[in-house]
């Protein structure tokens, strides 16, 4: 019965959170809720016994992840309006929900089958995070290097396109003062 009530205030909280970051207009409540969001999740994991991935959930989503996402939104003028071309939202909303509704029976689907089997078998006397090391570095080692790789090439490209000059398009100056730059970096080449 915990459990129950547990996993519906949770959901509950976990989509108002969503719900939050996708509508509001404000950086910081998005940012915010998105974390609180993400704390949630953690909390189907703590349930279900799996305490090493809500730690982990907690500790990368809500700390790594949302500190990019606030340095991120440090480069962007958030102040200032936007203007966006609308599509039909009946038809955009309708594919959502339907995307939505496929995903959630392609993923139900195995559970309500009643011949499930595990990949792997419980050893005993390990814990929660041998375990996962188990199945992360036998059967997955490959999609979690090519992972890792990934990873790094990203974090390579993101410190090489950082340390470039930001590209004056993306600043808040007006046509007279990019010319009046662009002539003083021109004199500066040719001298």
């Amino acid at each position: 019965m915990f459990e129950a009530i547990s996993f519906y205030l949770f959901a509950f909280l976990t989509i108002a959170m969503f719900f939050i970051t996708v509508t509001t207009s404000q950086a910081l409540y998005a940012l915010t809720a998105l974390a609180a969001g993400m704390i949630f999740i953690s909390a189907f994991f703590f349930i279900l016994g799996a305490d090493f991935l809500g730690a982990v959930q907690i500790v990368v989503y809500s700390g790594a992840v949302m500190a990019l996402y606030a340095f991120g939104m440090m480069f962007f003028d958030t102040t200032r309006d936007l203007k966006e071309k609308h599509g039909n939202s009946l038809i955009i909303s309708g594919l959502s929900i339907l995307v939505a509704i496929l995903v959630v029976v392609i993923f139900a689907a195995p559970m309500v089958s009643s011949n499930i089997e595990a990949l792997y078998p419980v050893v005993e006397g390990a814990g929660n995070t041998q375990q996962v090391g188990l199945v992360l570095f036998t059967k997955y080692l490959i999609p979690f290097e090519v992972a890792a790789v990934m990873l790094l090439v990203a974090m390579i490209s993101g410190i090489v396109l950082a340390g470039k000059k930001m590209d004056l398009s993306l600043t808040m100056m007006s046509d007279a003062e990019i010319k009046d730059m662009k002539i003083e970096k021109n004199k500066k080449v040719l001298s």
